[in-house]
């Protein structure tokens, strides 16, 4: 391994990097482009690697780390998460470190005397000790195998997580020239693609792009009407006991929420910036060691949580771009298992991220910026085509025609209708009020205007006698609602001023002067009440990760989940630590029977086959030791079966509750480093 001594600065052969993936991290072969960028780093290369969550981004650096000479030196955004990081390598024998403000003076002085003795195959630093000279003048007194720049799109200041301090890592090609260095991100657009090799200083850097699929993610868009009871009859009916993780737009909406779930059984915990910071440690310490728990959170978490397991992510609110949604939502599945994408998005979100573009900071190019990335993000949310394509068409990526078949638009195409005529009425309304009456309103107010409905606000304003009065009742108030939203997220009414009046764009006249048709996608029916007692506590659907393994199998399966929260309880880390789900899946469908068999299964390298074989067995052996007397355990199962998912169940759209407080728009600084 690195700064054993015993490696000197002979070539490395690719037979070394594969027997470290098999010795150390249990895996026998590599997936996807990791072979290639392993080799390309392992030989001096810099290379930048676009690769989703879940697709094995940190063996691309860690592995070189450990077959090159020194000590791979890794920049990582959140020093909250360092410590989780460290723990987990070295549960597989790897001799990591870290340094950052939470440690004291002594402890710092332990990492720095083994990293100059090379004694730390890897070492990770906040972005911002990189700043000070005293830890440059420590690591130009050491052995640096690599540099590894994770989490390389906030350098972007155009992107969706900027970080200042990260424009500052260009100087480590200028003092370190002879060090290959690597940068990482799982999402990037081409611009933001091309913003880091610049700002990075990486020109001469080989560029691997890997596919952005996550085939074991099911996208599913539903209208909003009571967000908070649409989440929790889907966490009850489809994800009872699963962690996830549900993101909304502002502090109040997080606490509100995780309230709501937690009365209504629901294990759930708020995480945002307005937290102090002892308790978003212990809210993110209990979400990664805990099963089955549930985090509230704005956009102030997640960014390199490292949990497999989590097996929901829910948006009760729109996301600003497809970036932060792709992002966002890839923390789902990370173990390749099952997994859903849920968002509930009505007509409410689409003027609030309008009115926050237009009063937010920033010239006027921001704001054009944001207006494109929340355009690509309604298009998303709004097609009629696999969601799934959408996405991968926005990364570049040609996605397959005939669609993905695990979204909600493929398992229950929408339907469409020409709403030429709905287009002609509503933006008819709008135009009556401003031209006969000088007036601006928002949604709701054209809406009964449209329907006839003789308000207290109509009857005020005197709009009852407007000639557009009553010319839309052939539509029900969901279905109007339906009608304004794609009008704004096709970008024929604006939203504008503090209120979120609407007002016509320069393309209205044309479906007005009948030059343009507008076809809309209908509004789904509000599906049939559920029945009594159907989605209460414990009714849910088994967690994904135990329901495609044969029912006779699921009994070993728990077990050994049992004794993995144990043993995980006993060394103060997460469980995935010790195994994810997937390799006690596999455990549990090969049942070996020997210590050498276990090292067969993929996750188990030397080092845990060495701690915690002897345990896997034990627990094997009581399991089958009442079998013995005429019901012998099974020797295995069936193969996974493929990802299945249900459709998404469609409901009418109403009125979505507008956010009545001003949103989280991200980290305090403190929650960086």
């Amino acid at each position: 391994m690195g700064g054993t001594g015993g490696i000197t600065d002979m070539p490395v052969t690719e037979s070394e990097a594969l027997a470290t993936l098999s010795r150390v991290f249990g895996y026998e072969a590599f997936r996807g482009e990791q072979e290639a960028i392993i080799e390309h780093v392992v030989a001096g290369g810099d290379a930048l690697v676009l690769m989703p969550t879940g697709g094995g981004k940190s063996l691309c650096y860690q592995i070189p780390s450990l077959v090159r000479p020194g000590t791979g030196v890794v920049v990582s955004p959140l020093i909250a998460l360092m410590q989780d990081q460290v723990d987990a390598l070295r549960a597989l024998g790897v001799r990591a470190g870290f340094i950052n403000s939470t440690q004291d003076f002594d402890e710092r002085r332990v990492v720095e005397a083994e990293f100059l003795a090379g004694e730390l195959d890897l070492l990770y630093l906040a972005p911002e000790r990189l700043r000070l000279e005293a830890t440059r003048d420590l690591l130009s007194r050491g052995k640096i195998a690599v540099f590894a720049v994770d989490e390389a799109h906030c350098v972007s200041q155009w992107g969706h997580d900027f970080r200042p301090d990260y424009l500052a890592l260009s100087m480590l090609g200028e003092r370190w020239p002879d060090v290959p260095r690597i940068a990482l991100t799982a999402t990037a657009t081409r611009a933001t693609h091309e913003e880091i090799t610049q700002r990075l200083g990486l020109p001469g850097a080989r560029h691997f792009v890997a596919s952005f699929d996550r085939p074991n993610i099911q996208y599913r868009i539903v209208p909003k009407t009571d967000p908070k009871k649409q989440l929790l009859a889907f966490l009850r009916q489809e994800h009872e006991g699963d962690a996830g993780i549900v993101y909304c737009l502002s502090r109040n909406s997080v606490e509100r929420t995780a309230e709501f779930l937690t009365r209504n059984g629901i294990e759930a915990v708020p995480y945002h910036a307005g937290l102090d910071a002892g308790t978003r440690a212990a809210h993110q310490s209990r979400f990664l060691r805990e099963d089955g728990l549930v985090v509230v959170a704005t956009i102030a978490f997640g960014m390199g949580i490292d949990k497999p397991d989590v097996r929901f992510v829910a948006h009760l609110d729109l996301p600003k771009s497809v970036e932060g949604y792709y992002q966002e939502t890839g923390r789902a599945g990370r173990d390749g298992l099952p997994s859903t994408a849920w968002m509930a998005y009505g007509l409410g979100d689409v003027v609030q991220q309008r009115k926050l573009i237009q009063s937010g900071e920033g010239d006027e190019a921001f704001r054009r910026r944001a207006a494109a990335h929340l355009d690509a993000m309604l298009a998303l949310c709004e097609t009629v085509d696999c969601r799934r394509g959408r996405l991968l068409a926005y990364f570049g990526q040609d996605p397959d025609p005939a669609g993905c078949g695990n979204c909600d638009t493929c398992l229950t195409p929408p339907e469409t209708w020409d709403g030429t005529v709905a287009a002609q009425k509503a933006l008819s309304a709008v135009v009556r009020l401003q031209r006969e009456r000088g007036q601006k309103f928002g949604a709701g107010q054209i809406i009964d205007i449209l329907l006839g409905k003789r308000t207290a606000k109509v009857i005020q304003f005197d709009h009852d006698q407007l000639s557009v009065f009553g010319i839309g009742e052939e539509l029900t108030e969901g279905e109007w609602r339906g009608v304004v939203r794609q009008l704004l997220a096709q970008g024929l009414l604006a939203v504008e001023g503090e209120y979120g009046t609407l007002v016509l764009t320069d393309t209205s006249p044309s479906v007005l002067r009948r030059e343009r048709e507008v076809p809309l996608r209908k509004e789904p029916k509000k599906p049939a009440a559920a029945r009594s007692g159907s989605a209460t506590p414990g009714r849910g659907k088994v967690r994904a990760a135990v329901a495609e393994l044969p029912e006779e199998l699921q009994p070993a399966f728990e077990a050994l989940r049992a004794w993995r929260a144990e043993q995980a309880r006993e060394q103060g880390v997460p469980a995935y630590v010790i195994f994810h789900d997937a390799t006690l899946r596999e455990i549990v469908m090969v049942r070996p029977g020997s210590v050498a068999e276990l090292g067969t299964i993929g996750g188990v390298g030397e080092k845990k086959l060495a701690t915690y074989g002897e345990g896997v067995l034990a627990v094997l052996a009581s399991l089958d030791a009442p079998a013995s007397a005429g019901h012998p355990a099974p020797e295995g199962g069936p193969a996974r079966p493929g990802a299945s998912g249900t459709a998404a169940a469609g409901v009418a759209a109403s009125d979505d509750h507008w956010p009545d407080e001003e949103p989280d728009l991200g980290p305090e600084p403190d929650d960086w480093a």
